[in-house]
């Protein structure tokens, strides 16, 4: 028996372990081929063997990498900041309020997940343009305010949570938002790190609605420049260089998640719907 069990875990690990190594490949060999000489690309070598920054150097030299980098981290944050805020706000409302369509509400929220944002995108830039946006960073940042996922995310999170928690703060005298971001707060951390991760994510990797919204260099955020770069022609056909380019978009996410991945992890495993 013992044999047995310790033959499943054994071609478990193996399993998992080749798993692990073919998600994690291609970001080596990126990496590599970031570091590598343009020759040695084509080779499909995990390491070069003459690492180098040229790619990173001529990336820089052709495009204003660091004055979008600030870009994207600006309209990123903002962006997770307020869905943040709009998500824990309505998620509370239907959590712990009772109120008439409390429950239709909550359906129609989880029904616009389904629907993918190329659907919206017209209205969206048509407000834009009657509201003078375009080429501004609230253009960049009103449409993604409110997140349905958030909703869902931080509604199941308060749902968790006993009543008493809140009808003590009442009697403490805390108004609702105090009660939101003071008392709830501090019990869902591991919600809070997931919607602020896979917000930001977005936010960051975001490419079609800037493409739309912003025209002007100075306002472009890094994907988008990034995106510009590849198939406008400044990488004069430098592979090198736009790998270069990917892994420095990718740079920010990866450290984040690999930062927060703890309670990531633990939030997406706790997480169901409640009614």
């Amino acid at each position: 028996m013992k044999e047995s069990f310790s033959l499943q875990k054994l071609l478990l690990y193996a399993v998992l372990l080749i798993a692990a190594l073919t998600f994690i490949y291609p970001f080596i060999w990126m990496i590599g081929a970031s570091l590598a000489p343009e020759s040695e690309i084509g080779k499909m070598n995990l390491w070069p063997s003459q690492p180098g920054l040229g790619n990173f150097r001529s990336m820089i030299e052709k495009i204003p990498i660091g004055h979008s980098l600030i870009n994207s981290l600006i309209v990123a944050t903002l962006i997770t900041a307020l869905v943040m805020l709009t998500g824990s706000m309505v998620g509370y409302a239907l959590a712990k309020m009772r109120f008439r369509g409390r429950q239709i509400i909550f359906y129609i929220i989880v029904f616009t997940m389904s629907l993918p944002f190329q659907i919206t995108l017209i209205p969206n830039y048509i407000t834009m343009v009657n509201l003078h946006l375009v080429d501004t960073f609230l253009a960049l940042i009103l449409p993604f305010a409110v997140s349905a996922f958030a909703i869902l995310m931080f509604r199941q999170a308060f749902q968790g949570l006993p009543q008493a928690l809140i009808d003590a703060a009442r009697l403490d005298g805390c108004n609702e938002l105090q009660i939101i971001f003071r008392i709830l707060w501090p019990n869902i951390k591991p919600t809070l790190v997931t919607v602020a991760i896979l917000t930001f994510i977005g936010s960051w990797n975001e490419v079609l609605w800037p493409l739309i919204v912003i025209r002007d260099e100075q306002l472009m955020t890094m994907p988008q420049l990034v995106t510009l770069f590849a198939v406008g022609g400044r990488a004069d056909a430098q592979l090198g260089v736009k790998i270069a380019a990917a892994v420095l978009l990718a740079l920010p996410v990866m450290i984040a998640f690999l930062f927060f991945q703890r309670h990531f992890i633990q939030s997406m495993a706790s997480t169901g719907l409640k009614d």
